[in-house]
């Protein structure tokens, strides 16, 4: 139990985890019913939640970077709540803010909050020292010292990536100054793209990553930088573009928001238009019939990341639900990541819309399910990340990710079945693929793991 004699303990803090993105926000109990928030993401519906169970009003929002996975829900704090932001005074933010330098330090009432340069993931990233008096109760490390890694350092351009390495690398070692015992609670964790490890564990001890983090027991800066950049594998492509809009600042949510109902003449007509289809309906649903050119990317926790990767941010979006999903989670998600142009979904009383549509006479395309010993001789595709598929693959199987699978041409014949995990992404790489013309696609149900155990064969592995 974290506590010190003004009575702060670790329930004083509360941990906000986005499964999807595989980060956390904090939000932290100061007294007298105040809060700071840490890396609030846009969408706040969690850390609303949290602070209305226990009275508190948020009246600092800190970032530790311009973060590129999500908008920043700082201003609309700011704007909702009256929360000072405090952020770098290097990130030239284009909004009221507190400008913190290295040293600085904010007076939250009892505890203190004190700036720590650690530049690396972001040229001007900042950690926040959490103290009472002289005492490190511990850090908020954002995107530098993270469970088990530290975060990635090329998304300013691989041209930089070794310059920032270094840089995170001193930064590290500045970090592990601060007492073993010292709390670490970083913002990127399992699941973030920002090369954060698998593991549960999303909080941790300066202490404990010095026995146990890796990166940490480099024995020299270079030894460090290999590692380090050896480790990095590819990021969705609007990561490219979040980092700007944060800086400038994200348009205000004056409502939350939502889905309009369309007719099917209003989704023919936007389409004719140029805007995207995107089929939120799960894998089968999407298989057993959907709209020829739809994008079918399931409603999950990885929703956003997929949408981000793979389509443009300045086109309509016109969605496509099943009646039981939820159709503000979807534009909560789409809304963290800045797609805002959410055109409405297609409007049904059955089957979220796909019963309208069939009636207006509207065509419809299916794709195949098979199961592993279905495959046969059949080519495939795996549309997995490069560390998955080196890791164990079906023999013989081509392999593209599918975040790159949009710029890479002809990457399936007819007839080939695509596969991933569990068939969620199989079936966004079929949908893009027959949308580009391939023919007679089927796509897998699980994974390599069950593909060797249907048929008793060995995978491969290497690349």
């Amino acid at each position: 139990m974290l506590e010190n004699a003004m009575g702060f303990t670790d329930e004083h803090l509360i941990p906000l985890v986005d499964e999807g993105l595989g980060n956390s926000a904090y939000l932290v109990d100061l007294g007298d019913g105040r809060a700071l928030a840490v890396d609030a993401a846009r969408d706040l519906r969690a850390l609303r939640t949290a602070a209305a169970k226990r009275g508190l009003t948020v009246t600092f929002a800190a970032d530790t970077h311009l973060h590129a996975d999500f908008l920043t829900g700082a201003l609309q704090l700011a704007h909702d709540d009256g929360a000072t932001v405090l952020a770098s005074a290097a990130g030239h933010r284009a909004f009221p803010h507190t400008a913190l330098g290295d040293g600085d330090e904010v007076d939250l009432g009892g505890l203190t909050l004190r700036a720590l340069a650690t530049p690396g993931h972001t040229d001007e990233h900042l950690s926040f020292l959490l103290l009472d008096g002289g005492r490190e109760l511990g850090v908020f490390t954002g995107g530098s010292l993270i469970v088990g890694s530290a975060a990635r350092t090329d998304l300013l351009g691989a041209d930089r990536a070794e310059e920032l390495a270094r840089a995170q690398y001193r930064s590290l070692q500045r970090l592990t100054t601060l007492p073993d015992a010292t709390a670490v609670w970083p913002t990127h964790g399992a699941g973030s793209f920002c090369s954060a490890p698998p593991g549960a564990e999303r909080t941790t001890t300066i202490g404990a990553q010095k026995a146990a983090n890796d990166l940490l027991a480099a024995p020299d800066e270079d030894t460090f930088v290999r590692a380090l950049l050896g480790s990095l594998g590819s990021y969705p492509a609007y990561f490219d573009r979040l980092g700007e809009l944060n800086r400038r600042g994200p348009a205000l949510l004056t409502a939350a928001p939502g889905l309009d109902a369309l007719t099917p003449a209003q989704v023919h007509s936007l389409l004719t238009e140029g805007a995207c289809l995107v089929d939120a309906r799960p894998v089968a649903e999407f298989a057993a019939g959907h709209i020829p050119g739809a994008l079918s990317n399931p409603l999950r926790p990885a929703f956003a990341t997929w949408i981000g990767w793979l389509l443009p941010p300045d086109l309509p979006l016109v969605v496509v639900l099943g009646p039981d999903q939820d159709a503000a989670e979807l534009a909560w998600q789409a809304a963290k990541i800045g797609y805002d142009r959410l055109a409405g979904q297609l409007a049904g009383q059955l089957a979220g819309g796909m019963d309208a549509w069939r009636a207006d006479g509207g065509p419809i395309e299916t794709i195949e399910l098979v199961t592993a010993e279905k495959v046969d001789t059949r080519p495939v595709l795996d549309v997995r990340q490069d560390a998955e598929f080196t890791a164990g693959h079906i023999p013989g199987a081509t392999h593209t990710e599918l975040g790159y699978l949009a710029a890479n041409g002809q990457v399936a014949a007819d007839g080939a079945v695509v596969m991933c995990g569990h068939g969620e992404r199989a079936m966004t790489a079929a949908s893009l693929l027959a949308a580009r013309g391939v023919r007679d696609l089927a796509v897998l149900t699980s994974g390599a793991g069950d593909w060797a155990k249907a048929t008793g064969r060995a995978l491969e592995d290497g690349s």
